[in-house]
């Protein structure tokens, strides 16, 4: 995909592949850091991937002016999309904030910008270890 047509996807589009992204990557670090039964890695894994990590990551990651000026743009409007689901199990700020780091992920993942990629899933794990 060339950059013009990637920026221009709808933020939820972006989100929806950020997730696929990010449950992926979470997956595989548990995976090769815990060695457990099936059940055991779906409860870590929550650590990672629920709305209210993610929006507590997003909150640290631009507390930390993280993000480039065209993620941050991306951001804005991944947390200004308007969804149509229903959030489930948290309110809709923190629906919003988590679907604003999937929306950089998936840009970045539609981007092949490999490097960034990794570089900010590493630290989406690292700031979530930090804090358990």
């Amino acid at each position: 995909m060339d950059n013009m047509n990637t920026k221009l996807l709808n933020p939820l589009t972006l989100a929806y592949m950020g997730d696929a992204v990010l449950d992926q990557h979470v997956r595989e670090y548990i995976v090769l850091k815990l060695r457990s039964k099936p059940n055991r890695l779906h409860q870590v894994s929550k650590q990672y991937v629920s709305a209210k990590s993610q929006a507590q990551t997003l909150e640290t990651l631009i507390d930390e002016g993280w993000f480039t000026e065209e993620e941050l743009d991306i951001l804005k409007r991944g947390r200004n999309a308007k969804s149509y689901t229903k959030a489930k199990n948290t309110d809709i700020q923190t629906y919003r904030k988590s679907s604003a780091i999937e929306a950089v992920l998936g840009y970045l993942y539609l981007e092949h910008n490999e490097e960034r990629l990794k570089e900010l899933l590493n630290k989406i794990i690292e700031i979530v270890n930090e804090r358990s």
